[in-house]
């Protein structure tokens, strides 16, 4: 089978850390690489979860909140009560319009 070279770029301490793990692990980085590689290839998917954290989560709700509230603005329609904008849910939710 023939070889590629793969470079990866990463923070020294990191690599260090890395390193010192695998050979725990009694391997080398490349080896490690190797078997993550094979792993997602086998599995067709990351073999582990990947999570925003809670932090990025409320941003990022934050900032659609903002921009829905930015919109409700545009449209004058801001000020809606409760009931208000639960009837145009429900409205949207059985396909009715205003027209």
């Amino acid at each position: 089978m023939a070889q590629a070279t793969f470079s990866v770029r990463m923070d020294e301490d990191l690599k260090r850390q890395f390193d010192v793990l695998c050979a725990d692990f009694g391997m080398n980085a490349t080896t490690a690489f190797n078997v993550f590689a094979r792993a997602v290839v086998r599995e067709r998917r990351i073999p582990f979860s990947i999570e925003a954290s809670a932090d990025a989560d409320r941003a990022a709700g934050k900032q659609a909140f903002m921009a829905l509230r930015a919109q409700a603005k545009e449209k004058g329609v801001q000020d809606l009560s409760l009931d208000e904008i639960n009837e145009e849910i429900r409205k949207a939710r059985n396909g009715e319009s205003d027209t």
